[in-house]
């Protein structure tokens, strides 16, 4: 595998688990219990709390008071799975090749002192639904030993496989506890551990000088992480998964503040912060801080780094200082790499990648010539608008192999956070299909949304559906960056050919009563179509270029007013907002529609 056309995916990783809105209702649902005991002052004691949804089953857990960074330092021993004193529970992890592991003391006992009401959380578990299991500080890492209690037991024919998510958990146990879990990949993937970098607690158990992951485990009797860490900050956030490269960024990203060693302040800073990174993840551009010779795993890097605020943005891809250990990250993230088996480039999205950054960059070229690039693409008229077809072909075939493969495995693995993919499908879906809408209609066909559109659109936009549903972005959330947007109903330029086909239907004579009528009802459905749009910044404000499809609509549609055939008077919201031009505010989130 060439180093220099490795990707990074940890800053989609992250975009994609931001925006998706699970994190919102998780803390959420955290907030509320921890409220629930705050006031006790009985001897640290954790509480659970099952939050039925539309959609989802949320079960949280959270302590008090052990959920300080003295207690849990006072109480960092590890438990061995040898000892009597070890929970029964975690058994069948003690295998030949790994029969030793330890998993922290005060954690083990939390978990013991409520297990005998597991057989009831796991009665309420509701199969149709999303299994979401989340705490915060110590109760984030009962969390997690429920998570594995929960997936040796549960039927997974049956039930969907759970995502655990804590905030600002410590470290639960040593790298025998780590060596188990990842001997068993779809385990692994089952956590997600949200970490901001200003709180003490999840690196209180990390030892200072914690042994290279080359020493056996009888060396290393040291916490180790495992599952995939989100680390934040108020610059953003980025995931990351390689144990060392966690440890390593756990120590390096502290920054110790007022208000940190107070629990209550600390999770209400997560609260503010996931806020902020829903508002802030949309969209970020952070070209600037890199070369073009910069490699793309290195730049994936750099990005990463700045995103979770180790880097402060630098001319000419100066990084303060901290090119060896952004080096280490780069040796360390290639292995990770290499260990998946994800050198084989028709396996991975390296290629891809690079293909979709040409696409960003013909997206930024058509817009400086006041086109959208849907328009370029379909007129056609330069070289480069050409060679753009190479490029998706090339792209079109990758993402309907990969459908097609994800379609054949079991959905319950599936379900819906499948590899970390779907974030990139779904950009590839926004970004390409509009192109394929455009070769559609110059062919003069119809109706490309019922007898046109390929599967595997319809399949990414499936999928897509099935995490939006725990999403509640409110508009306003996305003002601020929808200048470098995309669109999110990828069939929108669909939808506008199928709008200017009614026009021209409305406007001939030759059109029968029935045509005339069906379009007007088209018309007007499409009017409150872009409007909904429009009022949650769900459309670039490309469409309001000069030259676009939309805006040529538009004038026709004008038209088709002014002589009144809409109806005498006839107007509408979109119509007086077009009219007066308020548009011209959407770009910059100014537009605010009743």
């Amino acid at each position: 595998m060439d180093p220099s056309r490795t990707f990074s995916r940890g800053p989609d990783l992250a975009n994609f688990v931001i925006s998706s809105g699970v994190l919102n209702q998780s803390l959420a649902t955290v907030q509320d219990l921890h409220g629930e005991i705050i006031n006790q002052n009985e001897h640290p004691v954790v509480r659970h709390k099952v939050s039925q949804q539309s959609n989802c089953t949320i079960i949280a857990f959270s302590s008090w008071p052990g959920c300080g960074k003295e207690y849990i330092q006072e109480r960092g021993d590890l438990v061995s799975s040898t000892l009597k004193e070890s929970s029964p529970h975690f058994n069948f992890l003690s295998t030949k090749t790994n029969p030793d592991f330890s998993i922290n003391k005060a954690a083990l006992e939390l978990f013991d002192s409520i297990s005998d009401s597991f057989p009831t959380l796991k009665s309420q578990i509701d199969n149709s639904k999303i299994l979401i299991i989340t705490g915060n500080s110590l109760g984030g890492s009962v969390a997690t030993l429920f998570t594995l209690w929960l997936l040796e037991t549960i039927d997974f024919s049956i039930t969907k496989r759970p995502l655990c998510i804590t905030f600002g958990a410590p470290l639960v146990g040593d790298n025998g506890l780590q060596n188990a879990i990842l001997k068993y990949p779809t385990w692994n993937s089952c956590f997600l551990h949200v970490v901001s970098d200003q709180d003490p607690v999840p690196r209180v158990l990390i030892s200072p000088h914690n042994p290279p992951a080359t020493e056996s485990a009888s060396q290393t009797n040291v916490y180790k992480p495992f599952g995939t860490f989100l680390l934040c900050s108020e610059s953003g956030c980025a995931c990351f998964e390689d144990s060392q490269t966690i440890l390593d960024l756990l120590r390096a990203t502290y920054s110790e503040a007022p208000g940190n060693q107070n629990p209550n302040q600390v999770l209400e800073f997560y609260r503010e912060i996931v806020e902020y990174l829903n508002r802030k993840v949309i969209c970020g551009d952070t070209t600037g801080l890199l070369q073009w010779t910069t490699p793309p795993l290195r730049a994936g890097i750099i990005i990463q780094l700045v995103a979770i605020g180790l880097i402060r943005p630098q001319p000419q891809g100066q990084n303060n200082g901290l090119d060896n250990l952004i080096t280490e990250i780069e040796k360390q993230e290639m292995e990770l790499i290499m260990s998946k088996g994800q050198g084989n480039p028709s396996k991975t999205l390296n290629e891809i990648k690079i293909r979709m950054a040409y696409f960003e960059w013909y997206k930024k070229y058509c817009k400086e010539k006041r086109i959208g690039y849907y328009d370029s693409f379909k007129n056609g008229s330069s070289k480069t608008d050409i060679e753009v077809v190479k490029f998706k072909t090339i792209l079109t075939r990758y993402w309907e192999g990969e459908v097609d493969e994800a379609e054949k495995k079991p959905q319950k693995e599936g379900a819906p956070f499948r590899t970390g993919w779907l974030g990139a499908g779904t950009n590839f879906r926004r970004m390409i299909e509009p192109l394929d809408i455009a070769e559609y209609y110059n062919k003069g066909l119809k109706d490309y949304i019922n007898q046109g559109r390929p599967k595997h659109y319809k399949q990414l936009e499936q999928w897509l559906k099935e995490i939006e549903k725990l999403a509640s972005n409110p508009s306003q959330l996305k003002k601020q960056n929808v200048a470098s947007s995309l669109t999110e109903d990828s069939c929108f330029w669909a939808h506008v050919e199928e709008a200017r086909i009614s026009c021209k239907l409305l406007s001939s004579r030759e059109s029968s009563t029935g045509e005339r009528e069906l379009s007007k009802h088209n018309l007007i459905e499409f009017e409150n179509y872009v409007l909904s749009l429009m009022k949650n910044y769900a459309v670039s404000p490309e469409i309001f270029l000069p030259q676009s499809s939309f805006m040529l609509w538009w004038k026709e549609y004008e038209e088709i007013v002014r002589k009144g055939i809409m109806g005498a008077s006839y107007h509408s919201p979109l119509t007086d907002l077009m009219k007066n031009r308020s548009y011209q505010n959407y770009a910059t989130g100014g537009l605010e529609i009743p």
